[in-house]
């Protein structure tokens, strides 16, 4: 049994297309099919927006790895494999960049599941050239085409959504890329949470900052407060650090696999944690943000966190922190308390 996703396997399928070629991967990937590619064909180049993919497959000597929000490495790749996403505004953003990037002539392979709509691709493809399918099993789907047409230059901040957001007297730019939570839109749970947090101080961690919207909120309401911000998604980071830089905000964004980069001594610790990995449901990340959190608080240490009320996140709280209050409900959301 192949320990690769679905859409890697299919490429596992198709190897002919990748002979003689440097292999630019970006999208969606999972797995470590990169490092099986490179014996195949004469580089690989791995771009990922996952800070946890990224920190597995940097490991390897036999690809290069970048990790970020916009890839801007000289590359001499003739080829991207596209991993299609999840949100159809990432592809679309990740189309735009590499194909800016690789220009005229570059060939590319699009593999992903059936379900994640990457048929959009025949649309989305049309202004650089012809794209076919010419693959499909285990419910995926393998493209391949070519960029016949000159692509138009890449300007990040173009991607930006820009919309103000106000709250509790304050009000805030949010600034958001394409497959960022809270992209365009201020989520439900992370306003009851702010609605419900007392004054802040010391040190606080955004943690899964998104679009930032929490943060700035935060830093708005408390600007005392040393504000941290980290996520595992180079798209959030970017658009936190534009959110705190478009209402004149200060705090330290970085990227974290949940605690890896983190410091150890934080008063709060604020969350709408996320549940989702791709299109399944994963409470890995959450869970373990949960179980450890005494570890990274002071002494005096907080955590506050809103969830789908349906998630069964007070026993785990329970057990870490040894006390579990809600402090808030709705039908669809509840907010989590718990100190050292």
């Amino acid at each position: 049994m192949s320990a690769y996703t679905a859409p890697s396997q299919i490429a596992q399928r198709q190897l002919d297309y990748f002979k003689g070629k440097h292999v630019l991967v970006a999208g969606e990937i999972e797995d470590t099919f990169p490092i099986e590619l490179r014996q195949h064909c004469q580089s690989v180049t791995v771009f990922t927006s996952n800070y946890a993919y990224f920190r597995q497959i940097q490991q390897s000597e036999q690809v290069k790895s970048y990790f970020g929000a916009e890839f801007d490495q000289a590359t001499q790749a003739d080829l991207l494999l596209l991993y299609w996403p999840k949100a159809k505004a990432e592809a679309n953003y990740l189309l735009s960049m590499l194909m800016a990037k690789l220009g005229q002539g570059c060939e590319i392979v699009v593999v992903g599941e059936n379900r994640s709509g990457i048929k959009s691709i025949e649309k989305m493809f049309s202004d650089y050239g012809p794209i076919n399918k010419y693959d499909s099993a285990r419910r995926c789907s393998f493209y391949w085409g070519q960029c016949e047409q000159t692509p138009a230059p890449f300007t990040q901040q173009d991607w930006f959504a820009s919309y103000q957001l106000t709250l509790n007297g304050h009000t805030i730019t949010v600034k958001s890329l394409p497959g960022v939570f809270s992209h365009g839109e201020f989520d439900l749970g992370s306003k009851l949470l702010l609605e419900t947090l007392p004054s802040l101080s010391g040190k606080v961690l955004d943690f899964g900052c998104g679009a930032g919207v929490l943060g700035a909120f935060m830093a708005k309401a408390n600007p005392e407060i040393s504000l941290e911000m980290c996520d595992i998604n180079a798209y959030a980071l970017a658009s936190s650090q534009a959110t705190l830089q478009a209402n004149g905000l200060e705090g330290r964004v970085f990227a974290s696999d949940i605690y890896s980069d983190t410091a150890s001594d934080y008063r709060f610790i604020i969350s709408n944690p996320p549940f989702h990995s791709g299109l399944e449901t994963n409470y890995n990340a959450a869970e373990t943000l949960l179980g450890k959190a005494p570890q990274y608080l002071n002494a005096n240490g907080e955590l506050l966190i809103v969830a789908n009320s349906f998630l069964r996140y007070p026993p785990i709280i329970e057990q870490s922190f040894g006390n579990c209050a809600t402090l808030n409900k709705t039908s669809k959301f509840a907010i989590y308390h718990a100190h050292k």
